[in-house]
C-alpha cells in the first residue's frame, strides 16, 4: 500500500467511525419523540427532511406538529407525531407520506411501527374489578388489541403499530395506556 491509499484507507475509516457516531447519538436523541409513519431512521430522516411541515399540513387529523428547538438543533423544526391526546388514523391513502417530497417518509410493504404501547393494570377499569371495553373497537389491526378472558384487554407487540387509537378512547385518567418511542426505557413514556 503506497501513501495515498494509507491516507484513503485512513481517512475512510475516520468517516464511517463518525457516521456511526452520528447515527448512533441521532437514534438515542430520537427516543424522546415519536416519528410520523414510515419515517427513515433518525440519522436519514435527519439529513432527508427539508423542514417545509407538508407532512404535518397533510394530517388530516392534527396528529403531526414541529419539535421545537428545545429538542436539539438538530432536531429543530422536524415532524413528529403527538399520541398523547389523539391516535395516529393510518389513513388507507397514507397523506403524511405522500406529501413528502424529500421522502423522509417513504412508503414500504410493512405496516408502520410508531411507538410501543402497554396497559397498566393498576389503572386500567377490567383489571380492578368493572367492566369497561371502552378501547375494544377502536383498534384498526385485528389481533393487536385482544381480550384475556374476554374481559382484560392486553396488547399483542408483534401486531400492534402503536397508533394509540386505543389510548384515545380510554376513559380513565391518567390514561391506562402508555405510549413510549420504539424500544425505549420505560421514563421516556408519554
Amino acid at each position: 500500500m503506497d501513501r495515498r491509499e494509507f491516507f484513503k484507507a485512513g481517512g475512510r475509516k475516520a468517516a464511517e467511525v463518525v457516521v456511526r457516531l452520528a447515527d448512533e447519538r441521532a437514534t438515542q436523541r430520537a427516543k424522546q419523540w415519536l416519528r410520523p409513519p414510515y419515517a427513515k431512521p433518525e440519522l436519514e430522516f435527519l439529513l432527508s427532511c427539508t423542514r417545509c411541515d407538508a407532512c404535518m399540513a397533510a394530517c388530516p387529523h392534527e396528529v403531526i406538529f414541529t419539535l421545537p428547538a428545545l429538542y436539539g438543533v438538530e432536531a429543530a423544526g422536524t415532524p413528529a407525531l403527538d399520541l398523547s391526546a389523539r391516535g395516529c388514523r393510518l389513513c388507507a391513502d397514507w397523506p403524511c407520506v405522500a406529501a413528502c417530497e424529500p421522502n423522509a417518509l417513504e412508503l414500504d410493504e410493512s405496516a408502520p411501527r410508531l411507538a410501543t404501547l402497554t396497559i397498566d393494570t393498576q389503572v386500567c377499569l377490567p383489571y380492578s374489578g368493572p367492566e369497561c371495553g371502552a378501547c375494544a373497537h377502536a383498534c384498526p389491526v385485528p389481533g393487536a388489541l385482544q381480550w384475556a378472558d374476554g374481559i382484560r384487554p392486553s396488547i399483542n407487540p408483534d401486531l400492534c403499530t402503536g397508533c394509540a387509537l386505543c389510548r384515545e378512547a380510554c376513559i380513565t385518567e391518567p390514561k391506562a395506556i402508555t405510549v413510549a418511542a420504539m424500544a425505549s426505557e420505560p421514563s421516556e413514556r408519554i
